[in-house]
């Protein structure tokens, strides 16, 4: 496999995760959104946790640096390959991490949180999976 294949694979992935990552959101707000809100207290304490999650992510992102600079050390070797693949399982495990505010995101549509909060939370999930973006440089 060329490095401009796996590139597209690793892009494509992306768009996937972005997906995976908003969907629920999407179809939660479309499906539940007048219904009553089961527990409203828990609203804030939920967006507080959605806001939390985001740090989750950050020792993923840490990883995700250090593969990215062993894969450009590996590019037009014998380790090429390996490297690419261990880079796509770090950024796999950072883009499930980086999920994380959209999917609070989601279930709180339960709790009745407004619509404001929730596009925060997505918003920033949307951001944090920016920042797995392959770079122009590597390859």
């Amino acid at each position: 496999m060329t490095r401009a294949e796996v590139r597209r694979r690793l892009e494509l992935a992306w768009w996937q995760y972005l997906a995976v990552a908003l969907a629920p959101l999407l179809v939660f707000a479309w499906a539940f959104g007048d219904v009553q809100s089961l527990i409203p207290i828990l609203a804030m304490p939920v967006f507080i946790a959605g806001v939390a999650s985001m740090f989750l992510s950050l020792p993923r992102f840490g990883a995700y640096k250090h593969a990215l600079i062993a894969t450009q050390q590996a590019l037009n070797t014998d380790a090429e390959p390996a490297a690419w693949i261990e880079l796509a399982r770090v950024r796999r495990v950072g883009m499930l991490f980086a999920c994380l505010p959209a999917w609070v995101s989601a279930l709180s549509v339960f709790v009745g949180l407004e619509a404001v909060p929730q596009i925060l939370l997505a918003i920033s999930t949307l951001v944090l999976m920016y920042l797995y973006r392959i770079p122009r440089q590597l390859g």
